[in-house]
């Protein structure tokens, strides 16, 4: 969620710091600062700032040079957005500086322990907890002051410590909040996201939880918390720093949207196996006999990578015929469920880093159960403690909302289900007909794409709305959740999601002309049944706007969507829904790219 920028080398540090933040923005943050050293300057040097980079660096002095530094953007969990509560955060000698994300549970007790010392703290943060820590031990090295303040550390973290009295090095370590190491020529980089370290490295180390590592300018090493060393062997990153840039749109969010062709083509690229009508899924490090043996399937997610994984449990149990069901991996990681050894579990997260997945996978693992991780970002944590998996290849994806990586996600369980489905009973002839269907898809979103125009015109008029309804059956709704969730995330508007089955249990006393309905209408054997639903709103002067493959009589306004095989509409169904919430945020004069409240990688609870 906040993002960490840190450079030990001999250029000048300010410039290249506050270029690495701007490109973490998309991260969602509140406030920023910096702090900067040189073995040649005596003493640190910080500027924080609340507001955005641009406000950070208004406030840097000319003549703020330096050779090493760290920096940081915030998103506020102890404490209001400030120039205070800003990271980084200094003790009070002004030797030790400190960035951090994620969240100290006990930072409370550890606070008042201190209070209790005399030490006088300044913000009302969780990280300046660990300042002062690092700050009052009598160790003589500044790896092992780091280590013994983090003994006593309970909860998450990804920091960055710089001492005065050490100017030659950054110590860094992880425990739940990502860590990246960027290695360079006789320069080295820290990031909370390799999106700050692209520009400069393509060759990158990213830390386990329980390890640390000590940046110079000439090399670096590893090591665990406890001091033991760790080998770290550097892998080169798939994207350019080009791929983060906007590309001529006028925001993050329309480029993604408008890159899925693309996407979707890259993620079925060298997977399909048309000899046997199946798909070729290395990764799983799942062989036949154990496909076969899966008597259950569960699918672990927050937000739209839980959408994502509903869509993914439909598709598995039509074409595999194994029980399948997604959760919430936020709520499934409290409830003490039963963890049975003949379901396979999936875990899903567009970053590979999200803290309630990732704990889910970590405390199944525990359990013995087998887990694949379905993620975007290679090597990231959840893709190393997973025992198997598939990357979905949607490229970097910056905006906060998520777009191509949910529909890559889609397709990647589509080739999931089908691979489970073809190793049991699915016939070669089905099978055909769902890799026809895969073929198909870049073609046929590029076609949705076209409309826009059309689409932005009906987001107009539905601007005004203060809340608005979204509805479908089995395939429709997980559909109509994810819409639901979109148009919240970027237009601030309030929107439910509703099985339409469930409109006459309560939902049709919300029916007024105030208040539109997105019907989700895929031609299927559900059609009849998605129609009535439909004509009950209308009776109650209900505006209706329907997806579907066909023109609706009931609906106002009618979005239609090129068909595809039953099981895999729901892939293209959404999409022209990413484009009404986009247009609908756009005419409210909304900042698309980093909704308030949120940020793109929640690696906190």
């Amino acid at each position: 969620m906040c993002g960490i920028v840190g450079y030990i080398g001999k250029r000048d540090v300010a410039p290249l710091l506050l270029e690495g933040l701007q490109r973490l923005e998309y991260r969602g943050y509140d406030s920023a600062g910096i702090v900067v050293t040189s073995p040649k300057t005596a003493g640190l040097k910080m500027v924080k700032a609340k507001g955005r980079v641009r406000d950070l660096e208004a406030k840097v002095p000319a003549r703020f040079k330096g050779t090493t530094g760290i920096a940081h953007t915030r998103w506020a969990t102890h404490g209001a957005p400030s120039d205070v509560n800003a990271h980084p955060h200094m003790s009070a000698d002004h030797k030790v500086a400190v960035v951090h994300n994620g969240i100290i549970d006990n930072a409370s007790e550890l606070r008042k322990k201190l209070e209790a010392d005399g030490v006088e703290f300044l913000s009302e943060t969780d990280t300046e907890v660990l300042t002062h820590l690092i700050a009052r031990s009598q160790a003589e090295t500044l790896e092992e002051k780091v280590r013994q303040a983090l003994r006593v550390v309970e909860g998450t973290y990804g920091i960055a410590v710089m001492h005065a009295d050490f100017a030659d090095r950054i110590v860094v370590a992880r425990n739940g909040s990502p860590v990246v190491l960027g290695i360079g020529e006789k320069e080295m980089f820290v990031a909370s996201d390799v999106a700050a370290l692209v520009a400069h490295t393509r060759q990158i180390v990213t830390l386990d939880d329980g390890e640390m590592a000590t940046l110079k300018a000439e090399d670096f090493r590893t090591y665990t918390t406890e001091g033991t060393r760790t080998t770290a062997e550097p892998t080169t990153v798939e994207w350019e720093a080009e791929s983060y840039d906007m590309g001529g749109h006028d925001t993050y969010m329309h480029k993604e949207i408008h890159e899925q062709a693309e996407a979707v083509d890259r993620v079925l690229r060298g997977r399909i196996d048309d000899r046997f009508s199946t798909v070729h899924l290395g990764g799983l490090n799942l062989d036949a006999r154990e496909a076969r043996a899966v008597r259950r399937v569960k699918i672990l997610g927050c937000g739209t990578s839980y959408h994502a994984g509903m869509i993914g449990a439909q598709m598995i149990e039509e074409l595999a015929r194994i029980p399948a069901d997604a959760e919430p991996a936020s709520e499934f990681r409290y409830r003490n469920a039963v963890v049975d050894p003949d379901t396979l579990y999936v875990a899903v997260s567009q970053s590979g880093e999200t803290y309630d997945v990732l704990a889910a996978v970590q405390e199944l693992k525990r359990k013995g159960a087998r887990v694949l991780g379905i993620v975007n970002v290679v090597g990231s944590a959840i893709a190393r403690e997973a025992d198997g998996g598939m990357y979905v290849h949607a490229g970097p994806e910056v905006c906060v909302v998520s777009t191509k990586c949910f529909t890559n996600t889609t397709v990647a369980f589509a080739l999931l289900a089908l691979h489970l489905g073809r190793t049991r009973d699915l016939s070669v002839r089905d099978g055909k007909r769902i890799i026809e269907g895969l073929r198909k898809l870049p073609e046929q979103i590029s076609e949705i794409l076209k409309q826009e125009e059309e689409i932005k015109e009906l987001a107009e008029q539905f601007a005004d709305a203060r809340s608005m309804l979204f509805i479908g059956r089995v395939r429709g709704y997980p559909v109509a959740r994810e819409a639901s969730l979109k148009l919240k995330e970027v237009s601030y508007i309030h929107a439910e999601a509703y099985p339409a089955s469930e409109l006459k249990h309560g939902p049709l006393a919300l029916i007024e002309p105030a208040l539109p309905t997105v019907a989700i209408v895929p031609d299927d054997d559900l059609l009849e049944k998605n129609r009535a639903a439909m004509e009950e709103i209308k009776a109650r002067s209900g505006r209706i706007l329907a997806v579907a493959h066909r023109e609706q009589e009931k609906a106002d306004h009618t979005i239609v969507v090129p068909k595809n095989e039953d099981e895999l509409d729901p892939i293209l169904m959404g999409i022209p829904l990413q484009l009404l919430a986009y247009h609908t945020a756009l005419s409210l004069g909304r900042d698309i790219d980093k909704p308030r409240n949120l940020a793109k990688s929640v690696t906190v609870e």
